[in-house]
């Protein structure tokens, strides 16, 4: 026996001298402290790389835009005659010229070698007195303007053709109404101005003569049982002096029509009825002193570009006013030079275009960032007629002293500026600017909205409802537990609350949205009586319980008085979800929403931030609670004890010493629990209705950063400026994290510091 007793206490003497086992120990110690050092290092490296990579996606979007002149030649048979217009092909390699004498001279844009020649199916004793591009541009349709009061009308398309040699863009023409000309004055007169819109087998026509500006509707039936196509014809007369008018514009829904008159007034013309067009109003778009030097429609045919003698360009959109009239409104101005405005030509796809002046300058422009994006000096001579390409990386530039001028422009996001993101632009059709996220339609016609305001203010509200639910409960839940609970109480209580953690988010989100959403809209009254009448149960029971004898209280046991509030909170949420229906019908005539609605004018989404705060917040109570638990609980015993043997009660301790002490672990604990509401994803993509508007109220809806990057990057073209920006937002939720996180043990390590000597 003392044998076996001498060879159990030296066995570990023998191991603490034994020089390999020492050198063992050492090297496990060394190992573990690389080891942790090598993993704090690694997630150094990868959140340095995550900021990296959004970076590298975002920086894209602040590039400047750029322009270099790729080619530069003599205009195709310049001696047929006078360049009318310009068009272009999708892949920028066919260009065409139409030309005076009705010629279309298609022309390799990349060295202007000519690769065909039609002519239009002009009569032989007409003349063209005037020409316009259709209301679709994309299209090609171009309409000529007689001098013998027609009309022709010619589209242009180009066929991709493979041979042996590859591919080959081959140009035509053709004649989508009819190959003989249109008859828009019976008086024969020339028609001085024109404009179309072909849409299907209906085409108007709106023209300009010496004597009347005419409406003219003309739509083909064909005949379900024969080849027979019946020609219906209306004709309508707008009221305006001929001679005063300057410019007529059509829209591509064929609606409206738009006519400028020399003094620069516009007249706005609803012409849904072809044979009765209504003056919807009229606007008055340039200043006494200058003069409208071209009108144009931005694409969509939403907005009125103006150009005049002063090298101004405004942007004008049609809205209501104060009296719920229509109206012009002026929205945006853009300066090119001091020069006259000699063209304005818009992109096909984006809500920009160039503008040229009389002195050679032209100017790319994007209304939506409200920005000038390139100047150019296209040579000393006066540019004569332009034409961006349909994918805008290509310019087309003829200039007076017969040369053509092709540039390549990087330009690829020219939407997004730090107006654009963080301030209200005034967005088309919109009465006044506003904070808009609207990232997609299904039309190039759609002005793309990228303001990160509504959502930034999304994420905090969400962030905010939350914490408002979840802080009061898991701190003073954490206070309680730690300090007051008996220790068996406390053995089921904790654990009982970070099992909840383990939740996954989807399954909040999911309940929240399907059942808690529908269930506060039926019992809004109820939850808020229930909010009103648990705290005031709890006092009054609690009061009550002071009231009982002290042998009885001595019976519950210390530490375990919280268990018996359960009965009591259950009774109480009971009775305020009963009570709540005839006070409902008594107090608000049936319904809280609709007398929230009528009486304040608050209106109610079902999923809103009241459901949100709710389900958010039993997400962050586990967090928040189980982190402030631990850090009052590790209070050192005897700080509370001194401070009870020195006399004072516990809840003084509790205030005055183990709060303070653990208010670093407190703040870290509210701190984590706001990076993770701020973060949170699943529940507020499920449970607040997506909508980014930005509303104070709690019954509306909201989008944060996170669930919007969620919804929309599946959808989002790589590399496009959408794509970018949903990584942008990722970055400010990345950035903000980062800071909050920052601060956070900052201020946490100076409560450190404060509270350490106690």
């Amino acid at each position: 026996m003392p044998e076996q007793l001498e060879k159990t206490v030296d066995t570990p003497l023998k191991h603490l001298v034994n020089p390999a086992y020492e050198k063992w120990r050492l090297l496990k110690d060394r190992l573990a402290r690389y080891g942790v050092v090598l993993g704090g290092l690694g997630v150094i490296v990868a959140i340095v790389l995550i900021f990296f990579y959004l970076l590298y996606v975002v920086l894209p979007l602040f590039g400047s835009a750029s322009a270099r002149e790729i080619a530069q030649y003599a205009t195709p048979q310049q001696q047929s005659g006078k360049s009318l217009l310009l068009d272009a092909e999708e892949q920028n390699e066919v260009a065409a010229r139409f030309i005076d004498n009705g010629q279309i001279v298609f022309f390799e844009v990349a060295s202007g070698k000519v690769v065909s020649t039609e002519t239009v199916k002009i009569p032989p004793e007409s003349r063209i007195t005037s020409i316009a591009k259709g209301s679709t541009v994309s299209q090609g349709v171009v309409a000529y303007g007689l001098s013998d009061g027609k009309m022709f009308i010619a589209k242009t398309q180009y066929k991709i053709n493979y041979d042996n040699n590859g591919r080959h863009i081959l140009p035509t023409t053709v004649y989508p109404v009819s190959e003989q000309p249109i008859i828009v004055d019976e008086a024969m007169t020339a028609l001085e101005a024109i404009a179309v819109n072909l849409s299907g087998d209906t085409v108007t026509i709106a023209a300009k003569t010496a004597q009347a500006v005419q409406l003219v509707n003309i739509n083909q039936e064909k005949s379900l049982f024969s080849d027979e196509v019946k020609t219906n014809r209306t004709v309508a007369t707008i009221d305006l002096p001929a001679d005063k008018v300057e410019k007529l514009l059509l829209d591509k829904q064929g609606g409206h029509l738009y006519v400028l008159d020399k003094t620069g007034m516009v007249y706005a013309y609803n012409i849904n009825d072809k044979a009765s067009p209504k003056l919807k109003f009229q606007q008055k778009i340039i200043s006494a002193d200058a003069k409208v030097s071209s009108l144009v429609f931005l694409n969509g045919d939403i907005s009125l570009l103006a150009g005049d003698s002063t090298g101004q360009i405004t942007q004008w959109t049609q809205v209501k006013d104060a009296l719920n009239n229509p109206v012009l409104k002026n929205i945006r101005n853009f300066k090119l030079a001091d020069k006259p405005i000699v063209a304005i030509d818009p992109e096909q796809r984006r809500k920009g275009f160039i503008a040229m002046d009389d002195d050679g300058a032209v100017g790319i422009f994007n209304t939506t960032a409200e920005r000038e994006l390139i100047t150019l000096k296209i040579g000393e001579s006066r540019p004569v007629n332009a034409i961006v390409s349909p994918r805008a990386n290509r310019l087309l530039v003829e200039s007076a002293d017969g040369k053509m001028h092709h540039w390549n422009v990087d330009n690829e996001h020219p939407e997004v500026s730090i107006k654009s993101l963080w301030r209200q632009v005034w967005y088309e059709s919109y009465s006044k600017p506003a904070y808009i996220w609207q990232s997609s339609s299904a039309s190039n016609d759609f002005e793309p909205k990228y303001s990160l305001v509504p959502l930034v203010f999304g994420t905090l509200k969400a962030a905010f409802y939350a914490m408002l639910f979840a802080l009061p409960l898991a701190i003073l839940g954490a206070i309680y537990t730690a300090y007051f609970m008996d220790p068996k109480m406390r053995q089921i209580v904790k654990p009982t609350i970070e099992l909840m953690g383990a939740l996954p988010t989807v399954i909040i989100g999911f309940l929240a949205g399907l059942w808690l959403a529908p269930f506060i809209e039926k019992h809004l009254a109820g939850l808020f009586l229930t909010l009103i009448a648990l705290p005031v149960s709890v006092l009054i029971c609690s009061y009550c319980w002071q009231l009982v004898p002290q042998h009885l209280r001595q019976k519950a046991g210390e530490g375990w008085e919280g268990s018996l509030l359960i009965p009591a909170i259950i009774i109480v949420t009971w009775l305020s979800f009963t009570l709540s229906v005839p006070l409902e019908a008594w107090l608000f005539n049936g319904s809280l929403r609709d007398w929230f609605n009528n009486r304040l004018g608050i209106g109610y989404d079902q999923r809103n931030a009241l459901v949100v705060g709710i389900a958010m917040g039993f997400a962050v109570i586990p967090t928040i609670f189980s982190i402030a638990e631990d850090a009052i609980f590790s209070v050192p015993k005897h700080l509370t004890t001194g401070s009870l043997a020195l006399g004072a009660t516990p809840w003084q301790t509790m205030t005055r010493v183990v709060l303070l002490t653990a208010s670093p672990g407190i703040f870290s604990a509210v701190m984590i629990g706001l990076g993770r509401a701020i973060g949170e994803t699943m529940i507020v993509l499920m449970a607040t209705g997506n909508t980014p508007v930005m509303d104070f109220s709690v019954f509306q809806g909201l989008r944060t950063l996170a669930a919007n990057v969620a919804v929309e990057m599946p959808e989002s073209e790589i590399d496009s400026t959408h794509y970018r920006v949903l990584f942008l937002a990722a970055l400010v939720l990345f950035l903000a994290t980062f800071i909050f996180n920052t601060l956070a043990e900052v201020i946490r390590q100076r409560l450190r510091e404060k509270y350490s000597s106690l």
